[in-house]
């Protein structure tokens, strides 16, 4: 993995987050899934946030993000 650095420090932060509706409803497909693959990518680069890799499922959405400190 390569490590991100400043002057006096080190640091290779990367999570795996997943997002969950409640009660696990089915309704990340169609329309809303196509949202979703548009505004994820664009919100992690609002906020400085690389992603590595993303998946939407139909109930729940992975992401795998890399966030400096």
């Amino acid at each position: 993995m390569d490590n991100q650095s400043i002057q006096h420090t080190r640091w290779n932060c990367t999570y795996h987050i997943v997002f969950i509706p409640k009660y696990r409803r089915k309704i990340m497909y169609g329309a809303n899934k196509k949202d979703l693959v548009e505004i994820i990518p664009k919100l992690c680069e609002m906020k400085g946030i690389s992603l590595i890799e993303g998946k939407v499922c139909k109930d729940h959405v992975h992401m795998y993000v890399a966030i400096p400190p």
